[in-house]
């Protein structure tokens, strides 16, 4: 009855506490909904996923526009999506459900780390969350009966440990104190252990008698903080022993070792020691886990009878730093002995750097200023030196990583980038941790250029030149200029097209034309060479690019000459209505210059290069003329019985491909001496006139000298007139004026008159036409009237 009364009592008391405690739990999940101090947030676990933990814009004095417009996202430090930012207002939001024991284990407090990335500009917020813990969890014991052997000479006050239960909450939801019933020898004391553990020990009230009782079975219950509290129980067998006076001793209460994380499987940690006085089977000690922690007993193995601790799961330093390990130590009587083992797991460099890339902008635009390519995190689970990181890129590019807030970097160019030199950069970002040996991650991002239009057409040359034949056909096809654009796309389409002429006089627009795409350039009309020898104009080439860009360059056509030209003879005219004679004395001698016959050609080069040829003569063999210069001379001496009059055709040829050539006919008179009358051809009698009298010829040789003589002076008068005014020309006929193309001008090449036979060759500067005048040396014409036979003036 009195065991009965106290154990109700302690229970009522217990439940006088529940109150208070239910009040504190419900405070603590009211502040779930508040913010957290130095940043942070506290957050009940189990929450519903949508379920609201913060607004991030107010507390941050933001707009709730400004999320989007700044690309705001969270970002765990796990990579995990524990949350949800709505940016539409600015909540921060449970994603899934939260459980606290699967996310911290024991560890109390439960603190997530998460950061919002704020891109443009650049801003980093930290901030951490409580993760709070409910009473979701019941105490549980390993066992769920418990025998413990006691002396029946154990005196009261004697202490006894026992299993503790475990419960996955922390803090108040945690076990708080225990309780067995009923307990009229016994009394439960709750010793607080490591990391916040409450261990029951069973305390002697009262002395045992084994023959009055050898057993007992009690309850004993873990209670827990919560709000409402949960238990759980377990049975405890007491077996009532005789006397065994000596229980087992360890030799040390705490052992400290220190176990590399990478330990291979089934290594010695650590061998434990105890020893009893007793001898029998009261000093035979039996090793084991004092407690039945899951996580202890598959992670190490205790050999029973020789105390080693061995590895039987590999050791995780990231997930458990250090286990507390309590040994038992059992005679055969029943007595035992305890020590605990701290194992403590020591880091070792088994995790590589990571890197997260949060924003990467590909391509860039070239001779941008200093622009940032990527925006990245990097983190390392390791602790200590082998969580240290440094990170870096090649030295071939032009890019240079800058630290910016928490654990960010950015990449970002040097300066102005060059399309054309280089379009595309693969860069390999290196994070290398400090650790031994080092770990790192490497990871590859490709950046590419786009193109600006800062590259004009430029053209394969400088200046053109071009070739075309004259009279060719319209639209034909001259020649080509070409430039090329170093940028790309529409950047480097090119355009070309005819500048306006230096020379305002020069008709280029109905000369030539260019094809705006390929530069192709067509003359529009037939050339003539003798009209237009070569002319100059400028192509431009313009880029489509905005704003455009454009050079130019200069085109030189060069019309070649084509044998479309007959010589034309200046002398002796041959659409005279009177036909010039030339008079040669019958006394010349052999190579006697008789006449020259000048003609020119409209053509250049060979084509303008003149022959002359004899082609019919009235007496063969009489006469020759000079092929290169056109000098008619006498071929032998001439006798009285050469016939006085002759007529030459003489055949004068260019030089072209093929030739064109013109006839010249020549009337050649032989005289005796010039007192001789001058006869024209047409007016002269027949040959009959050679058989008159010798009295009649010499009435006329009187006559002829006389007017010879008359003739001279007027002659000589004329000619002195003809060199002032320029107007008339004086020989032995008169030249009238014909008209000529303006090209026929030159006549300094084949046809050139010898130094005793010149013409001079003027253009008329006050006539409306291109009339050529013609003027005999008076020398030559004295000369001419000299012979051997003693007529003529001195």
């Amino acid at each position: 009855m009195s065991q009965t009364a106290f154990g109700v009592g302690e229970m009522e008391a217990e439940e006088d506490r529940f109150p208070r405690l239910r009040q504190v739990l419900l405070l603590f999940v009211l502040l779930a909904q508040t913010r957290a101090e130095q940043g942070g947030y506290v957050v009940a676990e189990e929450r519903e996923r949508g379920s609201f933990v913060a607004n991030l814009a107010k507390d941050l004095e933001l707009r709730v526009g400004e999320l989007a417009s700044r690309r705001a996202q969270v970002i765990s430090k796990d990579n995990r999506k524990h949350f949800q930012l709505n940016i539409q207002t600015g909540d921060l939001q449970v994603n899934e459900k939260l459980d606290r024991e699967e996310l911290c284990g024991p560890i109390d407090p439960c603190v997530l780390q998460f950061q919002m990335l704020l891109e443009e500009p650049l801003e980093v917020h930290r901030f951490k969350l409580l993760v709070s813990d409910i009473n979701d969890n019941s105490p549980v014991f390993p066992e769920g009966e418990m025998i413990l052997k006691i002396l029946e000479n154990s005196l009261p006050g004697s202490v006894f440990p026992l299993q503790n239960a475990q419960d996955l909450d922390v803090g108040i939801n945690n076990i708080q104190n225990y309780t067995i019933y009923p307990n009229s020898h016994f009394h439960i004391l709750t010793r607080n252990g490591g990391e916040g553990r409450k261990y029951p020990e069973l305390v002697l009230d009262k002395a045992l008698d084994r023959e009055e009782q050898p057993e007992l079975r009690l309850t004993l219950m873990a209670v827990d903080g919560g709000a409402p509290p949960k238990t759980g129980t377990a049975l405890v067998l007491i077996d009532v022993l005789d006397v065994n006076d000596n229980a087992p001793e360890f030799e040390q209460p705490l052992y400290h070792v220190q176990v590399p994380e990478n330990s291979p499987l089934r290594s010695l940690i650590v061998t434990v020691s105890a020893r009893d006085l007793d001898t029998g089977i009261n000093g035979e000690i039996l090793y084991s886990f004092f407690y039945g922690d899951e996580e202890i007993t598959k992670t190490f193995a205790l050999n029973e009878l020789t105390g080693e601790i061995k590895i039987i799961q590999t050791l995780d330093f990231e997930k458990i730093v250090s286990y507390e390990v309590d040994i038992k130590a059992s005679d055969g009587a029943g007595l035992s002995g305890k020590c605990t083992v701290i194992i403590q797991v020591v880091d070792i460099n088994d995790n590589i750097p990571e890197l997260t890339v949060a924003s990467l902008m590909s391509p860039i635009r070239e001779n941008s200023p200093e622009t940032t390519v990527a925006l990245f995190s990097i983190q390392d689970r390791d602790s200590g030196e082998n969580g240290r990181m440094v990170c870096s890129i090649q030295e071939d590019v032009p890019f240079t990583l800058k630290p910016t807030v928490e654990n960010f970097y950015r990449l970002v160019t040097e300066g102005a980038l060059d399309r054309e030199s280089r379009s595309e950069y693969n860069i390999t970002i290196t994070v290398t941790d400090l650790g031994s040996p080092r770990l790192k991650t490497e990871r590859t991002i490709t950046v590419l250029v786009s193109d600006v239009n800062d590259n004009a057409p430029t053209f394969t040359e400088s200046s053109y030149t071009l070739f075309i034949r004259e009279n060719n056909s319209p639209a034909l096809h001259m020649g080509s200029v070409s430039a090329t654009d170093r940028d790309s796309g529409s950047n480097s389409q090119v355009t070309y097209s005819l500048l306006p002429p230096q020379d305002p006089h020069l008709p280029l627009a109905s000369l030539v034309s260019i094809n705006a795409d390929s530069g192709h350039l067509f003359a529009l009309r037939s050339l003539d060479y003798e009209a237009l020898r070569a002319f100059e104009f400028r192509v431009g080439a313009t880029d489509a690019g905005s704003p455009a860009l454009s050079s130019e360059a200069l085109v030189r056509v060069e019309v070649v000459d084509d044998n479309d030209n007959s010589p034309f003879v200046l002398y002796p005219l041959q659409n005279s209505s009177a036909p010039c004679t030339e008079l040669v004395p019958r006394a010349a001698e052999a190579g006697y210059l008789v006449a020259k016959v000048v003609a020119v050609d409209g053509d250049s080069g060979q084509n303008a290069w003149l022959s002359y040829q004899l082609l019919k003569a009235t007496e063969p063999g009489l006469f020759s003329v000079w092929a290169h210069n056109g000098e008619v001379r006498t071929a032998r001496l001439l006798s009285e019985r050469d016939a006085a009059k002759h007529r030459l055709i003489l055949l004068v040829k260019d030089n072209g491909e093929p030739p064109m050539s013109t006839t010249v006919t020549l009337h050649v008179l032989l005289v005796d001496g010039f007192s001789q009358p001058y006869l024209s051809l047409p007016e002269m009698a027949p040959d009959k006139a050679q058989t008159d009298s010798l009295t009649v010829y010499l009435v006329i040789a009187l006559a002829s000298v006389s007017s010879l003589f008359l003739f001279s002076v007027l002659l000589f008068v004329g000619v002195r007139l003809c060199r002032k005014n320029r107007a008339a020309s004086v020989g032995r006929c008169s030249v009238p004026e014909g008209h000529f193309p303006g090209h026929l001008v030159d006549v300094s090449g084949t046809g050139t008159l010898s130094q005793n036979y010149q013409y001079e060759v003027y253009l008329a500067g006050s006539s409306g036409t291109s009339e050529f005048k013609f003027q005999r040396a008076m020398n030559d014409v004295e000369e001419n009237f000299n012979f051997e036979n003693g007529f003529g003036f001195n």
